[in-house]
């Protein structure tokens, strides 16, 4: 497969279109969490629980990929587990640890409202070669070990911007 000619773009021209589209995705996560009854947060652990498939997440890998407190991820696994979405199970390798699995229905669910999207994904990586598909892997993943650092840098106040510690007003 020979890749289509593309219009040059910038790499401000660039970011400006990730900003259209995390935006875009942002409301997207907020509508289809709402379709299931769940709030964003609870969506994402979801996501990543349905994303472990046979090698069920331990609680405490789920907090790690999804940079919260294993306390949070306490109360997320229980409003899951009572929405009927998750359970946990104790992990047969160590009893002080507990895995957690989807319950396949609600799984059906999730599907169902995420495979119409993820088809139309799937057409627009067809209009590119396995090289471009490579290289647009490569930046994401990228890109999320920098989400993460700039996450750790905003949560430590390290960027609050005003001298006392307090988000700056903005431009004055």
């Amino acid at each position: 497969m020979e890749g289509k000619t593309r219009p040059p773009a910038t790499a401000a021209e660039a970011m400006a279109r990730m900003d259209q589209y995390v935006a875009l995705g942002i409301v997207g996560q907020q509508e289809v969490a709402h379709r299931l009854g769940l709030n964003v947060t609870d969506l994402t652990c979801l996501g990543h629980i349905l994303g472990a498939g046979d090698t069920p997440l331990a609680a405490g890998d789920l907090a790690e990929l999804v940079d919260l407190t294993t306390g949070a991820v306490t109360g997320v696994l229980n409003r899951l587990e009572r929405a009927g979405y998750a359970r946990r199970r104790p992990d047969p390798a160590d009893r002080r640890r507990v895995r957690v699995v989807a319950e396949p229905e609600a799984a059906a669910r999730v599907v169902a409202v995420y495979q119409p999207f993820y088809d139309r994904l799937g057409a627009l990586f067809a209009d590119y070669t396995p090289d471009e598909i490579a290289v647009i892997a490569d930046w994401f993943e990228r890109a999320a070990v920098e989400v993460r650092a700039h996450c750790a840098q905003v949560r430590s106040g390290e960027l609050d911007g005003g001298p006392d510690g307090k988000p700056d007003a903005g431009p004055r």
